[in-house]
């Protein structure tokens, strides 16, 4: 119930949210093709519900950057491109190395707790073998630990950062990956934290995005480790 909170924190209630996160997850793991279009008559049929309900959960999909919405052309998929996933790891890089330094200024109680949780979570689903629910938790482990930084206005930004990145992940990658490991590779951040270690904590974070499979290595010139995680 605890992780259910934390990574819930701001999702939109109701219908829409519904069909919002059914939209987003056939997006997100590639079974719905960039370009495609989403009309709203076939997906309020889909989602039993009307259509202004749908067109709540595209303005949603809009904000997150996985769709576009075009006068008089409806609704499309958006691409997920190679130079874009670059250019937010990039992004998200500075955003999460000086934010975690910030995070350590500002003192919150809860955030180890919470971080704990989350990667406990990730790794149920490891378990479980739903890569699209761990990287759900893996986007709250993130955020939960930005928040604590203090700048909400760059919070928005950091999220579409991972979602593409976790979308390009997904849906580029032709190898199945260690999901496990995927969750293991946050307790070193957290472990930095608790010690109040600003530099381990900077350097870990950085590397943390800087061997992520499959652009980060190419980007960084960090040595990807193990297996694909």
């Amino acid at each position: 119930m605890q992780m259910l909170a934390i990574a819930q924190d701001g999702m939109r209630p109701g219908k829409s949210a519904e069909v919002f996160d059914g939209l987003k997850r056939m997006i997100m793991l590639g079974e719905v093709a960039p370009g495609i279009a989403l009309l709203e008559l076939e997906l309020a049929q889909r989602f039993q519900c009307s259509q202004g309900t749908v067109r709540e959960a595209l303005l949603a999909l809009q904000e997150e950057g996985l769709v576009h919405r075009l006068p008089h052309k409806g609704t499309r998929v958006a691409d997920c491109t190679e130079d874009e996933a670059v250019e937010m790891f990039r992004l998200r890089h500075g955003i999460e190395t000086r934010g975690i330094a910030r995070a350590l200024r500002r003192p919150d109680p809860a955030l180890l707790p919470d971080l704990t949780v989350l990667i406990e979570g990730m790794e149920a689903k490891a378990q479980a073998g739903d890569e699209y629910g761990q990287t759900e938790l893996d986007r709250a482990f993130h955020r939960r630990l930005f928040r604590t930084a203090g700048l909400p206005a760059v919070e928005p930004l950091l999220h579409r950062c991972i979602l593409h990145n976790h979308r390009f992940k997904i849906t580029r990658s032709g190898e199945r990956r260690d999901l496990t490991a995927t969750a293991k590779r946050h307790w070193i951040i957290v472990e930095a934290l608790a010690a109040r270690d600003e530099a381990a904590a900077v350097a870990a974070i950085g590397h943390h995005i800087e061997t992520i499979v499959d652009v980060g290595p190419s980007i960084f010139g960090a040595a990807p480790e193990g297996p694909k995680a």
